[in-house]
């Protein structure tokens, strides 16, 4: 039995096959919508959580190194990280049947809010997750000025 009919690109030899199949296999696409700077930077994940004390910021950047990977403040109000991830070197030799790690530059940018310590903003890499802790200024207090009623 047949799990894809014959009109999209014929029978399946292994119905239990984990080849998913790719309807659009066939279709030519522009370079522009394919090339792998635009899947790197497209696929860079980036979470980002306030806690009572600080905005943090969680990449996930497998396989690259703290030296690949930019954590910059620009314009004393946006967080950028940014990078690069090389293409692994081809060989005559090798055969490639699948290609599906994105490479290229990744760029990400928040504006953060007012209330962000910049000089005080800290990074970290461990196990191929970027973080980045943005500490919050304290609240102010209004400052209440009690104002004498007469008559």
């Amino acid at each position: 039995m047949s799990l894809i009919p014959s009109f999209f690109g014929g029978r399946r030899s292994d119905p239990f096959s984990l080849d998913v199949w790719d309807p659009f296999r066939d279709f030519q696409f522009p370079s522009s919508l394919t090339s792998s700077e635009n899947s790197a930077f497209v696929n860079t994940r980036v979470d980002w959580k306030e806690t009572p004390e600080a905005h943090v910021f969680k990449a996930d950047l497998p396989g690259l190194k703290k030296e690949e990977v930019k954590v910059e403040i620009e314009d004393n109000s946006v967080l950028q990280i940014s990078g690069e991830r090389n293409v692994e070197k081809e060989d005559k030799n090798d055969t490639w049947h699948r290609v599906e790690r994105s490479s290229g530059k990744f760029m990400r940018r928040f504006r953060l809010p007012e209330n962000a310590k910049l000089d005080q903003v800290k990074a970290a890499m461990e196990n191929g997750v970027l973080t980045v802790t943005v500490p919050k200024a304290d609240a102010k207090k209004p400052d209440v000025k009690p104002i004498q009623i007469t008559g």
